[in-house]
């Protein structure tokens, strides 16, 4: 066998084990992952994944550089449709591929908007002060000046670091914002963008607070919402654009059933100038940040749009549920559960354990690991850093996609427990227990999704007798 064979056949047989062992044998509770449903995997893998279709708006023409595309045209401005619908808006934008691409062209498309009408001898300036959640107190990587925000805020020259403040905390519960001294933040600093939206995240945010509060000021602050772990949850656990909120972004792979990409969407009814950002968000996206925007996840994307669309109620009542029960659970076992207990510890899909008397963060998250429970180490509002990250955060949207239900998140809970407290092996017994959450809900039911499946997958791969000598060797296997 030659060393290329050798190596192909190598990363094939790495692919298998690590698609059954993550997909069979362990739960998954990152936060911020999902397994698609099987009609969305095959659409990401269809013939669009190749190809390209830049376009940009042109004398008010939408113009498409490339042909053969009408069928990729259609599925972006269906999926707009269905996006518009979910949320309630009247703009969506998909062509950044995550979204932290999706912020940063917001943030540029608002740097471009702020420059709009200035004098010509008048140098371009950046953003004057920015709000957002400090990153120790779970704000995301991709508001922050190190993230995408890079470059793109005013500096102080006392200090040389960018004019972004925070969100003031409450006390004793470091994950609710202190609404008293946030008033007393707003009319004293006035900021040009404030930024909703956390990656630790178990309470909603206060934008109808904040809405309320700047709504006359003649100087407006543009309101975002950093969607991106709880988008697949809009509506149940807040409904950022009936609070006030000009625009919302997501990835769209959490909460959300699709595949890894990232949403713009916005709410501009009667207001030019929220139409002239709009606009320079829209020339930020391409030919800004994006050229080919992954026309297979696009199309895995309007999949995903549709089952959400259709099955969002039940899914989101249900993964609340789940978190709730989970953890009261994982605190009637002996364990400490981060937030307020009357409030049920969360009102989204996280979960947060302060694991510290135990052992670190990374610890305890390898430890979990080797026993087939995946999921991801924390910094706390009190740790100094993620090296010293006292918490685990987890997530239990996928595993109640795979059909798990309060009771089963109770099992699964004391098995976390023995690993965390007494450090007992409970591989094996996961396993067994995970054999129980093999079929996805949520989506078309296997026994109309498989026969499209198999239709599709044969276009895939149209070849004179590929598919049957693959069902063949599949049989062979199984």
């Amino acid at each position: 066998m030659s060393s290329f064979e050798e190596k192909v056949n190598s990363l094939a047989e790495r692919v298998i084990k690590n698609n059954l062992w993550r997909q069979s044998e362990t739960f998954n509770l990152i936060p911020s992952e999902t397994t698609p449903s099987l009609l969305v995997k095959l659409c990401e893998i269809s013939d669009p994944s190749g190809r390209y279709a830049e376009h940009r708006t042109l004398k008010g023409e939408e113009i498409y550089f490339y042909q053969g595309i009408d069928f990729i045209r259609e599925v972006e401005l269906e999926a707009q449709k269905e996006l518009k619908d979910f949320f309630g808006c009247t703009d969506v934008e998909l062509r950044p591929i995550s979204g932290q691409m999706a912020n940063e062209v917001v943030f540029k498309g608002l740097v471009k908007f702020v420059n709009r009408n200035k004098p010509p001898e008048i140098p371009s300036r950046r953003l004057r002060l920015v709000l957002n959640n400090d990153l120790t107190k779970g704000g995301h990587l991709s508001s922050q000046p190190m993230g995408a925000l890079f470059n793109l805020v005013e500096e102080d020259p006392k200090t040389g670091k960018e004019k972004v403040i925070h969100f003031p905390v409450l006390k004793d519960n470091p994950y609710k914002a202190d609404l008293e001294a946030l008033a007393e933040l707003l009319e004293r600093s006035r900021p040009e963008l404030i930024i909703f939206g956390k990656s630790m995240f178990i309470y909603p945010e206060p934008v109808k607070f904040v809405a309320d509060l700047v709504k006359d000021w003649p100087d407006r602050p543009i309101l975002m919402f950093d969607m991106a772990h709880v988008l697949g949850l809009y509506g149940a656990f807040q409904s950022p654009f009936e609070e006030g909120a000009d625009i919302v972004t997501g990835s769209t792979h959490k909460t959300f059933f699709g595949p890894q990409r990232g949403v713009i969407a916005a709410r501009i009814e009667n207001s030019p100038s929220l139409r002239q950002l709009w606009l320079d968000i829209k020339g930020r996206a391409f030919p800004g940040s994006t050229s080919n925007h992954h026309l297979g996840t696009l199309l895995g994307l309007l999949m995903a749009s549709y089952e959400m669309n259709a099955f969002k109620d039940e899914y989101q009542a249900k993964v609340r549920a789940n978190a709730k029960a989970f953890a009261r659970s994982l605190k009637s076992y002996g364990l400490q559960v981060e937030g307020d207990e009357r409030d049920g510890f969360t009102e989204t899909h996280q979960v947060l354990i302060r694991i510290s008397s135990y052992g670190t963060g990374q610890e305890i998250a390898r430890r979990l690991e080797n026993n087939n429970i995946i999921a991801n180490y924390q910094a706390l509002p009190d740790d100094e850093s993620f090296l010293t990250s006292s918490g685990i955060r987890l997530g239990v949207q996928e595993m109640t996609r795979f059909g798990m239900e309060e009771k089963d998140f109770d099992i699964l809970a004391g098995y976390m427990a023995e690993v965390i407290k007494n450090n007992r092996s409970v591989k094996d017994e996961v396993i067994c227990f995970r054999k129980n959450f093999l079929k996805m809900k949520y989506c078309l039911p296997e026994e109309k999704a498989i026969p499209l499946a198999a239709r599709i997958f044969s276009s895939i791969f149209p070849q004179p007798g590929f598919v049957q000598a693959f069902i063949e060797n599949l049989a062979r296997l199984l």
